[in-house]
């Protein structure tokens, strides 16, 4: 959202109120959740924002926000006008970057995605993106938990994995092939399992997501069956499932990409891989609205997203150490 207008709207308007900074103001009062926290990034004091929201409810005859000492929701018809009013100043963000001069993608755009991919992802993309596209700004926020774009004001999500049928619009970033893998120090002292059936001995790390499946799937005889994992830890963050199979607290089954440098090195080894079924995961980066209507600093970011992350060598594994 850009700021200019916003900037622009003095705590005292008149009559000619700048209708643009209250819609684009109501808009980021609903996204950040309070009219203190659309102060804070406004940078103005939060008896302007509500000076501000009161003056609109005014002016249209109606009551827009629902306030309380806890917290703040619209009513249906600020509902209504916030829907309706991101598209108008989706559309006015989108004629500007048409008709300026210099219509570089400007404003701030918002990642989420979860822990371990935005450190291995995601942040190491930050300075080329930044450098080709100086006039953005990134609010990245790293969550192994799916969280819902609109109600926590996402631009963009990094998301590993078949997609749920959803409103969101997916581009696909890449694919990486799952393996499963132990420590060298843990296959020493538990003995490496040769077929799927061994399992039932093993100390096996599973996840803790809503979405995650219960079993891994194995070719057996040109069969894919699937074996209940069974787990004996379940986590929710990639970086812990990694950390604990280094530990040598188990077996997990990571994607080569999370791991790649680990098999590289010997501290991680892979098991079973003669029942891998080679399935590839895909990584998306997915948003809300239709693809010829997103603001020029949405379009740019999953352009360079598209363009720069670069996953062809994480379908196979490393050469052996």
């Amino acid at each position: 959202m850009p700021d200019s207008r916003l900037a622009a709207l003095p705590d005292n308007s008149g009559p000619e109120a700048n209708r643009f900074a209250e819609l684009e103001m109501l808009v980021l009062v609903a996204e950040r959740g309070s009219l203190s926290a659309a102060a804070r990034q406004l940078g103005i004091s939060p008896s302007a924002v509500s000076k501000t929201m009161s003056r609109l409810e005014a002016r249209l005859g109606v009551q827009l926000l629902q306030r309380s000492t806890r917290r703040m929701q619209l009513t249906p018809e600020g509902s209504q006008l916030y829907e309706r009013g991101k598209r108008v100043l989706a559309d006015l963000d989108e004629l500007e970057a048409c008709v300026a001069v210099r219509s570089a993608p400007r404003g701030l755009v918002r990642i989420n995605t979860s822990s371990s991919t935005g450190k291995m992802l995601l942040v190491p993309l930050v300075p080329q993106l930044l450098a080709a596209h100086p006039g953005l700004s990134l609010e990245i926020s790293l969550s192994d938990q799916i969280v819902d774009l609109v109600e926590a004001g996402i631009d963009i999500a990094i998301r590993w994995g078949q997609l749920p049928p959803s409103d969101m619009v997916a581009r696909l970033l890449g694919h990486t092939r799952q393996v499963i893998l132990a420590s060298p120090a843990y296959l020493e002292r538990m003995g490496r399992p040769l077929h799927p059936t061994d399992l039932a001995r093993h100390v096996r790390l599973g996840w803790s997501y809503q979405r995650a499946i219960p079993h891994w799937p194995f070719l057996v005889d040109g069969q894919r069956v699937a074996v209940e994992i069974g787990e004996v830890v379940r986590v929710n963050d990639g970086d812990v499932m990694r950390e604990l199979a280094l530990a040598g607290a188990g077996l997990a089954r990571l994607s080569l990409y999370h791991a790649w440098e680990d098999l590289q090195a010997g501290r991680l080894v892979p098991v079973l891989e003669d029942f891998n079924t080679g399935d590839l995961e895909p990584i998306h980066a997915v948003y809300l609205g239709k693809p010829d209507r997103l603001p020029p600093r949405t379009r740019a970011v999953l352009d360079f997203l598209q363009a720069h992350v670069d996953l062809r060598h994480a379908q196979r594994l490393p050469a052996p150490h």
